[in-house]
């Protein structure tokens, strides 16, 4: 059986206001992709009210300024609260078949990835158990963590597949995800990754399993409209530059927009092949040099970190300050999967920003929210306070100051969140 959600409904017609909040959080009246020192720029209003109609922000202003005629079926006040967009997780893998803590002890024990690899862990695990379970246990499963990042404030959420690697396996999963979309009351956008790694029947023919990516797997997929992005591993010992370039113009043939996994092992050219083929997003860039950062600085695309995945691998944290000081734009998101970041807790990924990149929350928050916003090219729907975007925002307990949210990083301070004018 499918498990079907009853508490996203669709349609919320009713309005509602909201008072006295202490601080009303990343309020604009124009979307603008933020880099460099414009990341520091977070407008607050104090002492706030905010008014929702039918799912949509309609209205907010300084409580002195509080118009008299709104008529509401529903006022809270929020006194000594917070209210901020909810997150946009920009990058995650949250389709899977099973979690893999045996490879985490394994990890404990000092195994390399290769080892684990070896022992029939990885990538290839993930996509063993993929093929073998059925799209109702995706789905319900998959179902199932979307509830939990919405509780933790994440609105919209960005899922791709690679877990596959055969037609099969991922059309499967791209299914789920178009369910999901259809079901869930989050902004869901999905992104096809079958360049994920090499399935084992083609680990020496690299060649014939990128002739089925673009033969079988993308024709299946642009005739069902199961996908917005296209997506490569660009690293060695998985796809080359020159690969993920055949690839995403591929993808792009039939109008997928290409996001990169780059710069996460080595300096694999991932940075500057998405640069070159216009990409959405280049996403994680542990490794980068100057060169990297500066192709990137002068580009439209964003550099999407994933900190929890460095964190969890025990890597070096991206080089946020470096990409930030030259001018990029940057967000964040979680990388949630089973493998590398069985996470998908974005306040966790910002306190992460600012403890170990040293981002200040200002940053933290425009990355999480307008910026990640635009890295799933959402920015006119959700990511800031603004008149006319879905009503999606999180509602904090009472706190003290807004670094309190990254310094607290072992507390929830979540009260409630709202998605499309209705609390979860």
């Amino acid at each position: 059986m499918v498990y079907i959600a009853t508490l996203h409904s669709k349609q919320v017609n009713m309005r509602t206001q909201i008072v006295n909040i202490k601080e009303l959080i990343n309020t604009r009246k124009e979307n603008k992709l933020l880099r460099g020192k414009e990341l520091a720029d977070l407008p607050i209003i104090k002492n706030a009210y905010l008014f929702i109609e039918d799912g949509i922000i309609s209205g907010y202003g300084k409580m002195e300024d509080l118009p008299a005629q709104f008529k509401s079926e529903s006022s809270i006040d929020a006194s000594g609260k917070f209210i901020l967009p909810a997150w946009c997780d920009s990058h995650t893998h949250i389709v899977f078949a099973a979690s893999r803590e045996e490879e985490f002890i394994d990890k404990i024990k000092g195994l390399s990835y290769a080892e684990i690899a070896a022992k029939g862990g990885g990538i290839l695990n993930s996509a063993k158990k993929l093929n073998e379970a059925s799209e109702d246990d995706l789905f319900n499963s998959a179902w199932k963590r979307l509830e939990e990042v919405s509780r933790l404030g994440t609105g919209a959420i960005e899922i791709k597949s690679g877990y596959g690697l055969t037609v099969d396996g991922e059309l499967k999963m791209l299914r789920v995800i178009k369910k999901l979309k259809e079901r869930s009351k989050l902004s869901i956008k999905a992104t096809f990754l079958g360049a994920h790694t090499y399935p084992l029947e083609f680990k020496e023919d690299h060649q014939g399993y990128i002739d089925c990516i673009i033969n079988e797997m993308l024709p299946a997929i642009a005739n069902e409209k199961l996908a917005d992005y296209i997506d490569v591993f660009c690293e060695n010992g998985f796809f080359t530059p020159e690969e993920t370039e055949t690839i995403c113009r591929a993808g792009m043939s039939v109008g997928l927009k290409p996001k990169i996994h780059a710069n996460q092992l080595n300096l694999s050219g991932g940075t500057e092949v998405g640069v070159k083929l216009g990409a959405v997003s280049v996403d994680h860039l542990e490794t980068m040099d100057e060169g990297a950062i500066n192709t990137l600085a002068q580009s439209n695309t964003i550099g999407t970190l994933l900190p929890s995945a460095a964190f969890f691998l025990r890597m070096p944290f991206q080089p946020a300050r470096q990409l930030i000081d030259a001018g990029c734009a940057i967000a964040l998101a979680t990388d949630y999967n089973p493998g590398s970041s069985p996470s998908g807790n974005m306040n966790l990924v910002n306190a992460m920003s600012c403890i170990q990149m040293k981002m200040l929350p200002e940053e933290v928050i425009n990355a999480s929210t307008i910026n990640g916003a635009y890295a799933m090219e959402l920015e006119n729907q959700l990511g800031s306070i603004t008149v006319g975007k879905r009503a999606n925002f999180i509602l904090t307990k009472p706190i003290s100051s807004l670094a309190y949210l990254p310094y607290a990083f072992g507390s929830n301070l979540i009260e409630k969140v709202m998605i499309g004018g209705e609390w979860l």
